[in-house]
């Protein structure tokens, strides 16, 4: 958040004489603090002290009586520059000095600022004295930005404070009087921290809009200080934060941090450590969330600032307790103790942070009923406690419950600790954030599902399972927001894709290109950021629900999971639940990414014949491996039907069907049990997709399926060409026609969209890997705008059905895109692809389809005759 630190503006004095010289020298040190230049401008202020008699190493230097008054400014703009610098007790002195010399006039101007240093070190209490006692001598002054200045200052107070209303009315006040006096870097600031308000009240899209307007304020202002960018980026780190996107936190505040130290800013510098800290800590990195603490503690303890001090304790208590739980005890107490000095200084949200992890230490420690009391204390104060607190209240009442033998107790504790997290997940429209706020539940998620394993329950662990991973697949989908400038930076994007991939083609590379298509593709993703929730999301389903469906469609479900080293499945068969424990996590996972290494070696290119015999040996390997680490242990509860298989981590990305005793076998996948049924719904009444879409007439009703050829693709054109002759009176785009344009429209409501153009997978920034058409790419932002979504799309080109997987086992990607917004199947391949095999396995699916397989089953028999085939079918199936 962001608080404001300029010292007023200079008075203007005469243009000769020493008092004239004297205010000069004010005019240029205010204006050096403003650029966010503090030494040069302590340098012009001292100067203006010496020409009045005033000299810093003198005891009590004394001040001839028509000099004080502009000794008295100099020396409160001195005092702000110094707490800029990390000298806040310096500057507390040197107002104690000027108070001696203050005009009247400048009285207001004097407790302002010894308000604002105050402020500095936390003393939040004595700090709102000075600003309540300023603001009746500053309304009216001649400059209005002297008022406008406390009330950022004093909103900063309150909000940190948590009281979000009062913080809101002197934002507003700021902001209001700012702007009618056309002071656009004021009114920015005002902007910026009623963003900040948005980030208290839990309102992450609207934060983050709010901040993109702030931004667009300082940029277009010509007194905005180079600072304020910085800041703004730190507390957009802490927006993201708050809904678990780490990552991109830690991104925002490496550049703030690198421009507050080229500006030699130590408070903010101070500010934007602590917040890396407390991000490490968030990512699980508690080695450097120490370090950070540990460097932001010394800054703060410098700078005189002991409540900032207190909150890097608090991290370094996490990060101890997080690494171990012995010596909980002495982690407790200390804790206790932390949550007293943080309450003192007015942090009660952070203080009910410390008393959490007291109670969690406790009963570490084997101490319950010291545990209860610390936690029915923070239920007593935390009435509007944030998100933070909630979890980690529910976390310590589950801890407690499991300790004192209450099983179900724990897990109900649970189970509400996830249901606040999903009221504010369904909050967020943007699926990068929804599926980044599984991070936040990642504690409670874990141990749910320990319980639930240690109870050695199918049920209990399909149950969990299905409460806390994929959750995002719940939402109602949400376009992103559709505006003129997204518009435009959309247009810039594929004209620059185009340009990029042509230089490519030719053996060049356009570094400015692809660094300008960088910058836009982030500006677009944190607009979508700002898209808002529909606040519900779609019910669990329930276990007899699935059982049914799996009965009537002749499938079992196996959904895996990982404990440790250990894997461990519970297979539906529509008639029992069972747990099984298979191999072993580590073997299957380096398996899964060795043999997707292994596919992408020996797809599209020629190889000596050794070195090929080599790769498809290592081929075998793999998928022998995890055949004995996944598959056999479950043989005799497999029977012979279809599969629905439900990964875990890096197994999400493995071709089940090059699994010797799964090939010919219909497989799907999906990420949860929930989200198969679902897609599953949506399927087409006949079985066969486009036989059954064709045979009721949709070819008629005008709904033809859509062939797509890219471009550069050597076997595109005959494979659509091929596939075309299976479908008469299907919409073929291929060559020029082949446009963006022309496909989304035809992609609208398609029941079936075959697309045969070369895919990227932007594995940082899921919302654009692409599919590259005539005229650009076609990215996954495209497929949400889309009004209703298509049936199904199979994408027979590189390997768009790779994913990310995020914490809660959430899912991103192209082929993920799709399936989020609707479509029930999606073919795609988890690795490069082979001309000559996508073309044989795309024609030999098609034709199965229109004999009336499922698409499982059309994949699956298709992908029979060529042992190395990557396609996997996710959806329905």
């Amino acid at each position: 958040m962001a608080g404001e630190l300029k010292a007023g503006p200079a008075v203007p004095g005469t243009a000769h004489g020493v008092v004239g010289r004297a205010w000069e020298a004010h005019r240029r040190g205010v204006q050096a603090g403003a650029s966010g230049r503090p030494v040069a401008g302590a340098r012009h202020l001292r100067a203006g002290l010496l020409l009045v008699g005033w000299e810093e190493s003198r005891d009590r230097p004394a001040v001839e009586e028509e000099f004080r008054p502009v000794a008295a400014r100099l020396l409160i703009s001195l005092a702000h520059l110094e707490a800029e610098q990390g000298r806040t007790e310096h500057g507390l002195r040197l107002l104690g000095v000027a108070e001696e010399m203050t005009a009247p006039a400048d009285l207001g101007i004097l407790l302002s600022q010894r308000g604002l240093l105050l402020m500095r070190t936390w003393r939040i209490a004595e700090a709102l004295r000075f600003f309540d006692a300023a603001v009746p001598l500053l309304d009216g002054h001649a400059d209005v930005r002297v008022l406008a200045r406390l009330l950022l200052n004093r909103g900063f107070l309150h909000l940190n404070a948590g009281s979000v209303q009062r913080a809101r009315a002197d934002f507003a006040w700021c902001q209001r009087i700012a702007a009618a006096g056309q002071h656009d870097s004021l009114a920015a600031k005002a902007t910026h921290n009623l963003g900040c308000c948005e980030v208290l009240a839990g309102d992450i899209p609207a934060a983050l809009k709010v901040f993109a307007a702030a931004e667009d304020g300082f940029r277009l202002s010509a007194s905005a200080t180079p600072q304020w960018v910085p800041v703004l980026a730190a507390d957009k780190a802490r927006a993201l934060l708050a809904v678990g996107l780490s990552s991109d936190a830690i991104a925002e505040l490496d550049g703030a941090i690198a421009a507050f130290r080229r500006l030699r800013l130590d408070q903010d510098l101070a500010q934007a450590e602590l917040t890396l800290a407390q991000a490490a800590l968030a990512t699980g990195a508690t080695a450097a969330a120490r370090r950070w603490a540990l460097t932001a503690r010394r800054r703060f303890r410098r700078q005189g600032n002991t409540a900032c001090a207190h909150l890097t304790e608090l991290i370094l208590l996490r990060s101890r307790f997080a690494a171990s739980v012995r010596r909980s005890g002495r982690i407790a107490a200390q804790a206790e103790q932390l949550a007293g000095r943080l309450r003192d200084c007015g942090l009660r949200n952070d203080a009910e942070l410390a008393e959490l992890l007291a109670a969690r230490a406790l009963v570490a420690a084997g101490r319950p009923a010291e545990a209860r009391r610390r936690i029915a204390a923070t239920r007593r104060r935390g009435l509007g406690a944030s998100l933070e607190v909630g979890l980690l209240r529910q976390l310590a009442k589950a801890e407690l419950a499991e300790f004192e033998g209450r099983p179900a107790a724990m897990l109900g504790e649970l189970r509400n600790g996830l249901a606040l997290l999903q009221a504010r997940r369904s909050r967020l429209g943007s699926v990068d954030l929804q599926t980044g706020a599984a991070a936040l539940g990642a504690d409670l998620a874990a141990a749910g599902l320990r319980q639930a394993l240690d109870r050695g329950s199918g049920p209990l662990v399909f149950a969990w399972l299905e409460r806390s991973r994929a959750q995002a697949f719940r939402a109602r989908p949400v376009r992103p927001p559709s505006d003129a400038r997204t518009a435009e930076i959309v247009a810039e994007l594929r004209q620059l894709g185009y340009l990029i991939r042509d230089a490519e083609l030719n053996g060049t590379r356009d570094p400015a290109a692809i660094a300008r298509r960088a910058g836009l593709q982030r500006e677009v993703r944190e607009l979508s950021w700002q898209a808002v929730g529909h606040g519900e999301a779609v019910g669990r389903v329930s276990l007899a629900e699935i059982d049914a469906a799996l009965c009537a469609s002749g499938q079992r479900l196996v959904s895996i999971l990982a404990r440790g080293d250990e894997l461990h499945a519970v297979v539906l068969t529509g008639k029992s639940v069972r747990l099984m424990r298979l191999g072993d996590f580590g073997a299957a996972a380096e398996a899964a990414l060795r043999l997707g290494a292994d596919l992408d070696t020996l797809a599209g290119r020629r190889l000596p014949a050794r070195l090929e015999a080599v790769v498809k040996e290592s081929i075998r390997r793999q998928t022998g491996v995890l055949t004995a680490e996944v598959i056999a242990p479950l043989r005799r509860l497999l029977g012979d039907g279809g599969l629905v298989i439900v990964p875990t981590g890096p197994l999400a990305c493995v071709p089940w069907n090059m699994l010797a005793e799964l090939r010919e076998r219909p497989v799907t996948v999906c990420p949860s049990a929930s989200a198969w049924l679902t897609a599953w719904r949506r399927r087409p009444a006949s079985p066969g997709l486009p036989s059954g879409a064709l045979a009721s007439g949709a070819l008629a009703a005008g709904v033809p399926p859509l062939l797509v050829a890219g471009p550069d693709l050597a076997h595109a054109a005959a494979e659509v060409a091929a596939i075309a002759g299976i479908y008469p009176g299907s919409r073929l785009l291929a060559a020029e026609s082949a446009t963006v344009s022309a496909a989304l429209a035809a992609l609208d409501g398609c029941p079936l969209a075959h697309l045969a153009a070369h895919g990227h997978d932007e594995r940082e920034n899921f919302l654009f890997s692409r599919l590259d058409l005539a005229d650009g790419p076609l990215m996954a932002y495209d497929a949400q705008q889309l009004t209703a979504p298509p049936g199904q799309v199979i994408l027979s080109a590189c390997d768009v059905g790779r994913s990310v997987v995020r914490p809660g086992e959430e899912l991103l990607g192209f082929t993920a895109a799709l399936l989020y917004i609707g479509t029930a199947t999606v073919i795609s391949s988890v690795a490069r692809v082979g001309d000559e095999a996508a073309v044989g396995i795309m024609t030999a699916y098609h034709q199965r389809l229109t004999a009336g397989a499922r698409p499982a089953e059309a994949l699956a028999e298709a992908a029979a005759a060529e042992p190395f085939s990557p396609f996997v079918c996710f959806g329905s199936g």
